[in-house]
């Protein structure tokens, strides 16, 4: 396995896991939250979908699509205590958009060379040292709010899936 497939793959099981925790959540279950205090699913999407944006693009400049405008702004972490639901997207505009960030993440990684991915990157996370790490960072940024999304399942009286 190369890094590329290594990419696709941790990609393609993020995408599994989310897909699956969301599936039936509501429109009104867009904003619970793990816990007090913690995030609600709506907050979480939309910064999970700008992060993945911004990484790439500070990986590889000019190659990711723009997120509409306002979007990023409407999930700093400034807005995460926000609980007015008309505040945030819905849950079909949030799958449809991060189907478009995702697609073109996996088009960038796939253009990339072999010794692109050893190329140091900056003003990322201070564990990311290179674009490949940036990129095999992705797929657990994802999982590890899915994990919340699995708690708040739970709460919400639903069996564990996985």
């Amino acid at each position: 396995m190369d890094i590329k497939q290594a990419i696709r793959a941790s990609l393609s099981q993020a995408d599994f896991l989310v897909n699956g925790y969301l599936a039936d959540i509501t429109p009104e279950e867009l904003m619970a939250r793990p816990c007090k205090g913690g995030n609600h699913i709506a907050w979480q999407l939309g910064h999970l979908i700008a992060a993945e944006r911004n990484l790439v693009e500070q990986a590889v400049p000019g190659k990711m699509p723009p997120l509409p405008e306002g979007f990023a702004e409407r999930h700093k972490r400034a807005t995460a205590s926000n609980d007015d639901a008309t505040a945030f997207a819905t849950k079909e505009e949030y799958f449809i958009l991060a189907k478009k960030i995702r697609a073109a993440t996996l088009q960038v990684a796939n253009d990339l060379s072999a010794a692109d991915f050893d190329k140091p990157v900056s003003n990322v996370p201070p564990f990311v040292k290179s674009v490949g790490e940036l990129f095999l960072f992705l797929g657990p940024h994802w999982i590890m709010h899915a994990g919340q999304w699995a708690v708040i399942r739970r709460t919400l009286g639903r069996p564990p899936l996985f």
